[in-house]
């Protein structure tokens, strides 16, 4: 394992592409690590297996620590430039991270290019169609997707509200839609 180890790190740490790890690889390494400190601590403390179990034990604690910050900081650059970015080299724990952090820099890139899009149009443009609803449910102030803020609302409380925002209450089951005459 430690050989296995020792590959992975160098690969992480000298070279801008993210290395393959098996999906087991930090399983492996937790049962390894596990190994030998079972072992450190029924062996005498002078003796010199003990000396060479912590000294093995120190760096495969170092070259964990730098393998996981490395691949981490290689993992957050595909998933903030959006690059496509195949699963086969990650390990199932890394599977799971990245899933939940994609779609996050996805919504955010989608926020930013909104913003940015729309601080461009002209003063000119037609207003944002409004939706008046009746709060059902208590609710903090938010800032809307026209970065103004809204509320608090509470029960019974009517507002006008941009649609894409009203949808968002009504779909929540926070507000109902209220027909204006």
């Amino acid at each position: 394992m430690y050989d296995e180890l020792y590959q992975a790190w160098k690969h992480e740490v000298t070279e801008p592409t993210l290395g393959f790890l098996p999906r087991d690889f930090y399983e492996r390494i937790f049962r390894y690590l596990r190994k030998m400190a079972e072992e450190n601590t029924s062996t005498d403390n002078k003796s010199l297996k003990t000396t060479l179990l912590e000294k093995e034990d120190s760096y495969v604690k170092r070259m964990l620590g730098e393998l996981l910050w490395a691949r981490y900081k290689k993992l957050v650059k595909f998933a903030t430039q959006t690059q496509k970015l195949s699963v086969d080299l990650l390990t199932l724990e890394e599977i799971q991270i990245f899933e939940s952090f994609v779609p996050f820099t996805e919504a955010y890139h989608k926020f930013a290019k909104s913003l940015l899009h729309s601080s461009t149009r002209k003063a000119t443009q037609e207003p944002r169609k409004r939706i008046t609803l009746r709060f059902s449910n208590t609710v903090p102030q938010i800032i809307g997707a026209d970065m103004k803020p809204y509320g608090p609302f509470a029960v019974e409380d009517l507002a006008s509200l941009p649609v894409q925002n009203a949808k968002i209450f009504v779909k929540q089951g926070l507000a109902v839609i209220v027909d204006v005459i």
